[in-house]
């Protein structure tokens, strides 16, 4: 399934919404600068989207939402692409089969690009001649939807390149990784009682940060760090994958038909194993102290049984996360890999190692109470995803910067392992 988290604007857009905008588009175009034309036609699992769709479709969105609505005299760059660049908007036209994206070699690339260039220059064009409110509204959507697709579109380049099987790295290695010893992981306990959860302040949110609202904890404590590599490999060293005491029955269901025994770009080679990364394959042995990454939800759950602790429930983790920084490894670093948890700890700006990888959480993505989806083709977004979802909190090293924060939903199936997505424990 593809998804970016819900939507929802903001009653007062921030003011420097014109320089934000050209921030974003440009630094699409950056992340895609690695990338050769045929690179940007791989998709390479059914959840995955090629490059050259997302710079497509994140203009479709602008043009869609925005400039056919609001800018009086504006004319589609393509009569086809409406159809043809749509996600999933059931209400507003139809739309391909998504498995075959691949398949879009025309229109190509250059055409691709002219069509970003004339949706920003009507988009600027609109806000320099003063656009409404509801326009600008949307814009600010439009922004936060496409750094969504930024986190999409190197998610699904890594997994392009690892089932090349050349393995080329998308950018070379930063700075050697080093292997280092981890300090035991140490639980903050928490009081229980009432709490608040969901977003409060006056910038943007999506919807599915809202309303919010008061929940009752019982006392709980949350692990200081995330999972690392070497403790991972030490639930699998004691038969992890082969205990089906430890599973839920659809997770060990699961373990049995795809054959898992390491999370996703593990491999092994003549003993020794290997982390598969945005920039290229490292030795595990380098990646001892580096948080696990690319876990399901079910192995998540097996390795905290296993460890005698349990995964966090979403409001546990807001309530623990709230006025702390949660920022982690964030995109605009090019780290592209999570931060070992000896370097993090070392920095007190990357307090508790927030956002290196997307937490699952132990609990089902629901609507908050007074939930109210957007009006038109936009509410599909997120009602229709309530179900059979897990919640993901915090953010990844591949997450934009203004995405992480205490408040943020994402959410996957169980069962997904392509996302940067990490373990927390909970007692």
């Amino acid at each position: 399934m593809e998804h970016e988290a819900s939507k929802s604007a903001v009653a007062v857009p921030e003011p420097n919404l014109v320089e934000r905008f050209r921030e974003v588009r440009l630094r699409t175009l950056d992340l895609c600068a690695p990338l050769t034309p045929e690179d940007m036609m791989v998709q390479s699992c059914p959840e995955a989207s090629p490059a050259k769709w997302h710079l497509a479709h994140t203009a479709w969105f602008f043009e869609s939402f925005i400039l056919s609505q609001f800018a009086p005299g504006y004319r589609v760059f393509n009569p086809e692409f409406p159809w043809l660049f749509n996600s999933y908007y059931e209400g507003f036209s139809a739309f391909p089969d998504k498995k075959l994206r691949s398949s879009f070699s025309r229109p190509g690339l250059e055409e691709i690009l002219r069509y970003r260039e004339h949706v920003d220059e009507a988009i600027q064009r609109l806000m320099e001649c003063g656009a409404p409110q509801a326009a600008l509204e949307r814009i600010e959507l439009g922004v936060n939807h496409e750094e969504q697709h930024q986190e999409l579109l190197l998610t699904d380049i890594l997994h392009a390149f690892y089932t090349n099987p050349l393995q080329p790295a998308y950018l070379p290695e930063k700075e050697p990784v080093k292997g280092a010893e981890t300090s035991p992981i140490r639980f903050e306990h928490i009081e229980g009682g009432l709490h608040e959860i969901g977003f409060a302040g006056d910038g943007f949110c999506f919807d599915n940060e809202l309303e919010r609202h008061r929940i009752w904890l019982q006392p709980f404590g949350l692990a200081d760090r995330l999972v690392t590599c070497g403790e991972y490999l030490e639930f699998m060293n004691d038969g992890g994958y082969s205990r089906p005491e430890l599973w839920l029955s659809a997770g060990w269901a699961t373990v049995k038909a795809q054959g898992w025994s390491a999370p996703l770009y593990w491999s092994q080679e003549d003993g020794e194993r290997s982390v598969f990364t945005l920039r290229g394959a490292m030795p595990l042995s380098q990646m001892t102290d580096v948080p696990v990454s690319h876990v399901s939800f079910y192995e998540a759950d097996a390795y905290a049984r296993w460890a005698g602790h349990r995964l966090p429930a979403e409001a546990e983790w807001e309530v623990a996360a709230e006025g702390k920084p949660v920022e982690g490894n964030l995109l605009e670093s090019w780290n592209l890999t999570p931060i070992p948890t000896s370097e993090s700890s070392q920095n007190e700006n990357r307090a508790n190692h927030w956002g290196d990888c997307w937490v699952w959480t132990g609990s089902a993505y629901l609507p908050y109470p007074g939930f109210r989806p957007l009006e038109g083709a936009l509410g599909e977004y997120n009602g229709k995803f309530m179900s059979g979802q897990m919640v993901l909190r915090g953010g990844s090293c591949v997450t934009p910067r203004r995405h992480i924060r205490a408040s943020y939903r994402n959410f996957f199936a169980p069962e997904t392992r392509w996302q940067f997505s990490g373990i927390r424990l909970a007692t």
